[in-house]
């Protein structure tokens, strides 16, 4: 009897073992496998999807391969959709749902991340049809180009940020090189305000220009510096600055107050502050130069907020916790209005600001630095 309980115990562990060995060369088929019929349905994956990433969107991709190969109607007149500067892979799923140009919203975005069109599509108007299948709509996405491409510069933006906006924006000027002529740009026709020797931070002119897409970094930067030129003169802010400020540093504090505040009725309230402390031999304490000082982060970005009281003892000439007087070049692009704000400031009193405390993003403000300690929020 015992000698049978033993067999039977053996041969039970052997059958557990070949089950096991079956098991794991079953996942190990699977694993192999799913990736190899997705390359061969679907095409090469991005190399940058991790393994385990491109196992799991190549199952999902074969679990909705008719939907994606296959048209989304038999007849339909080509719609114009919108994909602006910016827009997440989320909101470019949903318009081209919106426009009836795709109908699974989740295996679409599946494909364009597995390809990796997610991150390299230009913001354009594109025309599409559902009569073409979700895999020809994301190549005519992906391989759309046009003559001229709409570019946008936000106000406050500082010139690395710009320069990053070019990768999905259809101009054929790489980052690196539009930084290039930023930092050196001795090629260019410049404005006798621009001092010999430093970068066109300051200068790249916010808003929406009309740019060739095989444009040179080179002209790129000429044109955002024209429009500059051409904006200031139009408005008559280049002129002598009745505060004693040359043009050169009423754009230093123009950049500063553009990044202060969203609100333009703020902006000369705000130049008012930086005046009276400049003239009082006050430090200017603004946040936004402590943020440029600090640089990228994955963390926080370009413009880490909140900031902490280490951050303000950074070592910088543009940290204006530590210095005296003025960054010695602008931290960012400002737009008219906080170039008329640094030119034509408000008559105040004023010595200090901090933000209201109902989220509102607007501003009190302060004579005295009691005041300024009684406005804190609660």
């Amino acid at each position: 009897m015992a000698k049978r309980e033993r067999s039977s115990r053996v041969s039970n562990g052997i059958l557990g073992f070949v089950l096991v060995v079956l098991f794991a060369l079953a996942a190990l088929i699977i694993w192999s496998v799913v990736p190899m019929l997705a390359d061969e349905t679907f095409g090469t994956a991005s190399p940058y999807l991790t393994a385990s990433q491109k196992w799991t969107y190549s199952a999902r991709l074969l679990l909705h391969e008719n939907e994606l190969t296959s048209p989304g109607c038999a007849a339909s007149a080509p719609v114009d959709v919108k994909i602006e500067l910016g827009d997440s892979i989320l909101t470019i799923t949903a318009r081209l749902s919106a426009a009836s140009v795709i109908s699974d919203q989740t295996s679409f975005r599946n494909y364009l991340i597995y390809k990796g069109i997610d991150t390299n599509i230009r913001a354009d108007t594109y025309s599409l049809s559902c009569t073409s299948s979700p895999v020809l709509i994301a190549d005519q996405i992906e391989n759309h180009t046009l003559e001229e491409v709409t570019f946008d510069i936000l106000p406050g933006w500082r010139a690395e940020e710009v320069a990053n906006a070019l990768t999905t924006s259809g101009i054929d000027v790489s980052p690196q090189d539009f930084l290039a002529v930023v930092e050196n740009p001795e090629k260019l026709n410049l404005p006798s305000y621009i001092p010999v020797g430093h970068s066109l931070e300051g200068f790249l002119f916010p808003g929406e220009y009309t740019v060739a897409r095989t444009i040179t970094a080179t002209d790129l930067a000429q044109m955002f510096i024209d429009r500059f030129d051409q904006q200031v003169n139009q408005a008559g802010l280049y002129k002598e600055n009745t505060q004693g400020l040359t043009f050169y540093q009423t754009v230093i504090l123009a950049s500063i107050i553009q990044r202060e505040t969203y609100a333009d009725a703020e902006r000369p309230l705000i130049a008012s502050v930086f005046y009276n402390r400049l003239s009082s031999n006050m430090k200017l304490e603004t946040d936004p130069t402590v943020q440029y000082a600090l640089g990228y982060s994955d963390k926080w970005g370009w413009w880490k907020s909140p900031l902490s009281q280490a951050d303000l003892t950074v070592q910088s000439p543009y940290n204006t916790y530590q210095i005296d007087g003025l960054p010695p070049a602008p931290i960012a692009n400002p737009d008219l209005s906080s170039l008329r704000a640094a030119e034509n400031p408000a008559e105040s009193d004023d010595y200090y600001f901090r933000a209201k405390c109902d989220n509102s993003g607007l501003h009190v403000f302060a004579r005295t630095l009691a005041e300024q300690i009684a406005n804190a929020c609660k």
